[in-house]
């Protein structure tokens, strides 16, 4: 279980929860979210030069504000958006809870991606109709300019 507090434009990049379920609730503020899940089966692009990596086809799923007025949204390991980021439009918090937990040897590792428009690599057949609902994404390595702070906790708010 965690509490985000973000300042105003402050972000949280592509990023998934491998095989975890996770409830997530805007308790003040607002927040933009942009959510993808995979396409299944799996589509692949080789991307040019040594060194890069390459894309997998995903749909999206989410691209909107949330507040506290849109109740609680759920992502599940395959649906609901579970590559997504998160931007503050206003300051804001919001709960999670993560189910399982992250545990990088049960294979649930938190992976970073950059996103690119479908346009940006060669066509896939089937998807030519809806091109603005698709988009190519990348793994990337940790971003270093992502600082998350953890909370302190202070012990039982009443001691007996």
């Amino acid at each position: 279980m965690c509490i985000f507090c973000f300042p105003t434009s402050a972000v949280i990049p592509l990023h998934d929860h491998p095989g975890m379920t996770v409830f997530s609730k805007v308790l003040y503020g607002s927040m933009h979210v942009k959510a993808y899940d995979w396409v299944e089966p799996a589509r692949f692009q080789e991307t040019k030069g040594p060194g890069y990596r390459p894309v997998r086809l995903a749909k999206l799923a989410t691209d909107k504000i949330l507040t506290p007025q849109y109740g609680t949204s759920i992502l599940y390991p395959k649906s609901g958006g579970n590559m997504h980021c998160f931007t503050a439009v206003t300051p804001c918090a919001v709960l999670d809870i993560l189910t399982p937990p992250y545990n990088e040897d049960a294979g649930r590792k938190c992976t970073y991606y950059v996103d690119y428009p479908f346009s940006t690599f060669s066509a896939v057949n089937g998807a030519d109709n809806e091109k603005e609902e698709y988009a190519w994404l990348s793994e990337i390595d940790t971003p270093d300019d992502l600082h998350m702070r953890p909370g302190v906790y202070a012990g039982p708010a009443i001691q007996v």
